[in-house]
């Protein structure tokens, strides 16, 4: 195969629902990676798949009257059809009751008994069913599991099981990280890693009693393999261990294992890779932890019935904006990264999505887009003309061009959907600035040409950017702007240089991709007094903002401060409290910033604070001040001294 294959993984999705947007993230996460890849001229295997033995899978088979073979079945269609639906381009989808990976289960069973590292014993403790977790006493709260998300009882079970030697592979786990911390991320989860295993490894039961549904215990069918010991596994089944050592050289390690934070610690950042060390394979290259998503502030629940179905809801927006299905799909893409930084918590709202659909894409970039295009058949007929593109241009799409790799290649996509929007604006500004209309006008057609031209090449490099994120609107882009080769053909570094689109390029007619969605109106009983009564007179128009005197202004008490710790408010995903060192006096304060900062990024930053604001008590935490932060674009933007100045230090 040449070259290593970029490798990265989603988690194998427990078979217990349809996916819902927490699945849909994580899975859109692995694709925009991978096509990124793809166009950087990477050969990219993308694998994702469904976690299908446990007792709980065999008991709801058999409520519904099913074999479980036949129930996981019907289940996993949901999810092949939801990718393709959705526009995942995946490179293998395993499950593991698939004959690949039973056998490379039981061989790596067999491997580490026969080293030692799996043993037979008695385990005695607790056990939580909705988990399929063992618990200690002193783990448990109140008699209940410790995993937030689950919190329910536990029960005392007493049996034979073969247990792994986990506890043997502490001091080379610290080892490791040590040496290689990027391999944690984000960066703040690497504490909660270290904790975990500082705090003793014990040794990890791996086999469960027989139920009849599961991969049996090499010798001893009285015992099937633990879902936990047999489902990290598909990564390397999918890589080829055992199968195919030509492929597993060329694959192996994984360069992201990308999962939700509840099975980050305990699974994939330690049982994991001890599992690799004794079975003498590389550790992955990274693993990366993501929150989790609430639905209007609550969590995502069956009960609750609250869980947001992507298909559905792309179907449902689609039929009131008049967008393809597509298009709302890619639209979906975008949001869940466009609003909340990726690995933090996050809270969808489809009022939230409706706005962003009509203001970032609708207004922001299918304006460009149709303008652009229009304009173009206006004053030459949709033929590009030949010029060179306005250096003024290029210089705003240099830190697009620049910073996007690093940042796509980190994982930070909320910063490289703020570059090609911010590059986005900047060709809207231009238009308005150069007034292709006045140019035509007034005849002036050497600098019309030029400017037509630069804005045509800018929405071309922005459908290059765009499409790990949207592939079916930047190939509608791609095609309304005449290209001659395929998207898809493109290469990143020959793409994203300025000046890439062909003088003479004959464009389509131009057609509106994104449509906006218009909100739902009430019944006409129903309609606004205004519309029955007389209108009120109209009152002179007050100024936006009120003056103040100086003295007025005095009265407040601005400094600058430290902050000494900071950490997230349970339930609240736009709330920080940090601990802030005044100069006088050391202080809690809640500020709502944690969308656009992780409270890691922000200890030891100085900050302006307003010192004498009244205390408030915001989600049962009392705060003594507030920070001084820029509102841009939605965007808040702490404000700090330009220079290194004393904490307490007056602002004037």
């Amino acid at each position: 195969m040449g070259d290593k294959v970029y490798y990265i993984t989603t988690p194998i999705y427990y078979v217990n629902d349809a996916p819902h947007i927490g699945h849909f993230s994580t899975t859109v996460a692995a694709d925009v990676l991978a096509r990124f890849q793809r166009l950087r001229g990477r050969e990219v295997l993308f694998a994702t798949g469904t976690d299908e033995h446990a007792p709980k899978v065999a008991e709801a088979a058999r409520q519904r009257g099913k074999e479980p073979q036949q129930f996981v079945d019907e289940i996993v269609q949901t999810y092949l059809q939801t990718w393709q639906e959705t526009h995942i381009d995946y490179d293998d989808f395993v499950r593991t009751s698939e004959p690949r990976h039973k056998a490379v289960v039981t061989a790596a069973f067999e491997r580490l008994r026969e080293r030692g590292d799996i043993y037979r014993g008695i385990y005695e403790g607790w056990y939580c069913v909705p988990d399929e977790t063992f618990w200690q006493e002193s783990e448990l709260i109140e008699g209940r599991c410790p995993n937030p998300e689950c919190r329910r009882p536990v029960q005392k079970v007493q049996e034979e099981n073969w247990f792994f030697r986990l506890s043997a592979y502490q001091d080379r786990l610290l080892e490791y990280y040590e040496a290689h911390p990027e391999v944690l991320q984000p960066d703040f989860r690497r504490n909660e890693v270290l904790s975990f295993i500082r705090s003793g490894l014990r040794d990890a039961s791996i086999t469960r009693s027989a139920y009849g549904w599961g991969i049996p215990v090499p010798d001893d069918p009285s015992k099937v393999i633990y879902v936990w010991f047999d489902a990290l596994l598909n990564y390397i089944t999918v890589a080829g261990y055992l199968q195919d050592e030509a492929k597993l050289r060329d694959v192996w390690p994984a360069d992201v294992h990308l999962m939700a934070k509840d099975i980050f610690v305990r699974f994939h950042a330690t049982l994991w890779p001890a599992i690799l060390m004794g079975l003498e394979l590389p550790l992955p290259r990274r693993l990366f932890a993501h929150g989790f998503w609430t639905v209007d502030g609550e969590k995502i629940s069956k009960s609750k019935g609250n869980a947001i179905n992507p298909r559905q809801l792309a179907a449902e927006v689609a039929e009131r904006s008049g967008s393809s299905y597509d298009v709302v799909v890619d639209a979906l893409r975008f949001f869940i990264f466009r609003e909340v930084p990726f690995g933090l918590d996050g809270d969808f709202s489809t009022t939230g999505f409706v706005h962003r659909f009509n203001s970032d894409l609708a207004n922001d970039l299918g304006n460009l887009v149709n303008r652009s295009i229009s304009m173009l058949h206006r004053y030459y007929e949709g033929v590009v003309p030949a010029a060179t593109p306005d250096p003024a241009l290029v210089a705003l799409a240099e830190p697009l061009v620049r910073d996007l790799p690093a940042a796509l290649e980190e994982l930070r996509f909320h910063q490289a959907l703020d570059l090609i929007w911010g590059f986005i604006s900047a060709l809207n500004k231009y238009v308005d600035e150069q007034a292709p209309w006045r140019l035509a006008r007034e005849e002036r057609r050497e600098e019309l040409a030029r400017v037509m031209y630069s804005v045509l090449d800018g929405v071309r490099l922005v459908a290059v950017a765009i499409s790990p994120f949207m592939p079916v609107a930047a190939g509608e882009i791609w095609r309304q702007l005449g290209m001659p080769t395929p998207l898809a053909a493109q290469r990143w570094d020959e793409a994203m240089r300025p000046g890439g689109l062909p003088a003479a390029t004959v464009t389509a007619t131009a057609e509106p991709i994104f449509r906006r969605i218009e909100e739902k109106r009430r019944p006409a009983k129903e309609k606004p007094v205004a519309e029955t009564t007389p209108a009120p007179a109209e009152k002179p128009a007050e100024p936006a903002q009120p003056t103040i005197t100086f003295d007025e202004f005095q009265r407040l008490d601005l400094r600058v401060a430290r902050i000494e710790a900071a950490e997230r408010i349970p339930g609240a995903n736009k709330l920080l409290k940090l601990t802030v060192n005044t100069g006088t006096d050391t202080r809690t304060v809640v500020a709502g910033i944690a969308l656009w900062y992780a409270p890691e990024e922000l200890v030891g930053r100085k900050v302006v604070l307003v010192c004498n604001l009244a205390p408030a008590k915001i989600r049962g935490v009392e705060s003594q001040g507030m920070l001084l932060a820029a509102d841009t674009e939605g965007r808040a933007v702490l404000l700090q001294p330009e220079q290194d100045v004393p904490v307490g230090s007056k602002v004037r």
